[in-house]
């Protein structure tokens, strides 16, 4: 499932009735949940793959004499400070989720 369609899934969840005929089910806020944290782990991934990136152009930049960081370390560095954004919004989100299927549990 496409990020964005994920993480509109979550707030649609949020914003709808926590109780009524329009409420959602717990199935399908357990079902938003289990793919919000499987996007979530696919973000962590994506942000150990950039570290790990990054790490390699540093270490090849100390190996070249008077190098200054260059664009690729730039771009690298944009998005894994978009990724961790990401990580936080989304990490937020499935908090409020979770609170609202404890609270449809226990009703």
């Amino acid at each position: 499932m496409p990020a964005a369609v994920v993480e509109n899934d979550i707030i649609e969840l949020l914003d709808s009735p926590s109780s009524g005929e329009a409420a959602p089910s717990l199935a399908h806020i357990e079902d938003a949940l289990t793919s919000g944290y499987a996007r979530a782990m696919t973000l962590e991934a994506e942000e150990s793959r950039l570290q790990g990136k990054i790490a390699e152009v540093a270490v090849a930049l100390a190996d070249e004499e008077g190098a200054l960081p260059g664009p690729e370390l730039k771009r690298l560095a944009k998005e894994l400070k978009a990724t961790r954004l990401s990580i936080v919004q989304l990490r937020g989100l499935l908090d409020s989720l979770r609170t609202r299927a404890d609270a449809a549990r226990a009703a």
